[in-house]
């Protein structure tokens, strides 16, 4: 499986995505957000960082590059696609998910190993993971606060479309404890924290059994390589 990263001017975490889709056993393909060819991926990530220094909104400049055409296009047509922090922020200001990311509630840059809900394991990149089920990942973000119109949220909550929640405590004042959703056909997801940074012991959280052992965020990656070959 071929799995694409767009690198846009200030992304800074497409080298530990294209890490990520390594170590879950897929091909990682560098994509230059100025392209008009995906070169053939079979999924797509938008990565982190601080697409044209976050001007204007954050994602709201890199959701018109060239390449967004295309990757809107093949969200369309099923393929999965997956938007970490910056990336996410791209697929509310491309429209390819609803609602839209504002700064943080206390007004500060913050970044903690965050636990998360999982509310739906059954989209392209939460399937290998169990409904219900909380995990730890890296957070890192001053602009992540989810906002929606009361009816765009009760639209989402009761179609089954917000994938992921803060536990314990909200680091960024999102509506509803809102971490992370999809649309409507669970190919689309975005998210603020950062899978990619929790896929190597060693380099992860901090869990019970070992200091930075946490490995949770590969889930998101295997997911997505799993489901691709039950589909071939």
């Amino acid at each position: 499986m071929r799995i694409g990263v767009i690198t846009f001017p200030g992304s800074l975490d497409d080298r530990d995505a294209q890490r990520a889709v390594r170590l879950a056993g897929a091909q990682p393909v560098a994509l230059w957000h100025g392209s008009h060819d995906l070169e053939g991926v079979d999924a797509l990530v938008l990565p982190g960082g601080f697409s044209y220094g976050d001007y204007l909104r954050c994602g709201a400049i890199a959701s018109l590059s060239p390449i967004m055409n295309e990757v809107a296009d093949a969200a369309k047509q099923g393929m999965p696609v997956l938007g970490i922090c910056n990336g996410f922020q791209m697929l509310t200001e491309a429209r390819l998910l609803e609602g839209g990311l504002i700064r943080n509630d206390h007004g500060a840059f913050i970044c903690r190993d965050q636990v998360m809900r999982v509310e739906n394991a059954s989209t392209d990149w939460t399937s290998g993971f169990e409904q219900g089920q909380e995990i730890t990942i890296p957070l890192k973000n001053g602009e992540g606060g989810f906002i929606a119109s009361d009816d765009v949220l009760d639209r989402l909550e009761g179609e089954g479309r917000v994938v992921f929640r803060y536990v314990d405590v909200n680091p960024n004042g999102s509506l509803r404890d809102i971490a992370g959703i999809t649309n409507e056909h669970g190919n689309v997801v975005g998210l603020m924290p950062h899978p990619e940074h929790a896929v190597e012991p060693g380099f992860g959280p901090d869990t019970a059994a070992a200091m930075r052992s946490g490995v949770d965020g590969l889930g998101f990656f295997t997911s997505v390589v799993r489901r691709a070959l039950v589909e071939a």
